[in-house]
């Protein structure tokens, strides 16, 4: 299984990007795919996932409104689009996935590493002018 991170890179305050998260090895149909960020000396952080069935979404507080994740038909690749971006934003940013947890165990857990099995090597994220 791998998860090849693209997309990152630095972008101005109030700017956008989108990182790509595409999977071989695995049908991500299948999945739980959860997006998490990381900065310099804090704590791993969930920032959104998508159930594997029915495609329910997750977000942080903290990008609620400004980041939107996907996984297209079709593609086994997801998407995590990232708009109105602060410094704040700046981070390592990981795609994760997990084979179709249950769903209410997903609701409940989708921003805890610990969830998923599988983890990409991460894509950096720097917001700054």
């Amino acid at each position: 299984v791998q998860l090849a991170h693209s997309g990152g890179g630095l972008v101005q305050p109030g700017g956008s990007l989108r990182l790509s998260c595409a999977a071989s090895g695995v049908a991500l149909d299948y999945y739980a795919i959860g997006w998490f960020r990381q900065a310099p000396g804090k704590e791993r952080e969930g920032v959104a996932c998508i159930s594997a069935r029915h495609g329910n979404t997750y977000y942080a507080d903290s990008v609620k409104g400004r980041f939107t994740i996907s996984r297209p038909t079709g593609e086994n690749t997801a998407y995590l689009q990232m708009n109105i971006l602060s410094a704040a934003d700046t981070a390592v940013y990981y795609c994760a996935i997990v084979l179709a947890p249950p769903p209410v165990r997903l609701a409940v857990l989708w921003a805890s590493p610990s969830t998923y099995h599988y983890w990409g090597e991460g894509a950096q994220v720097t917001v700054s002018t």
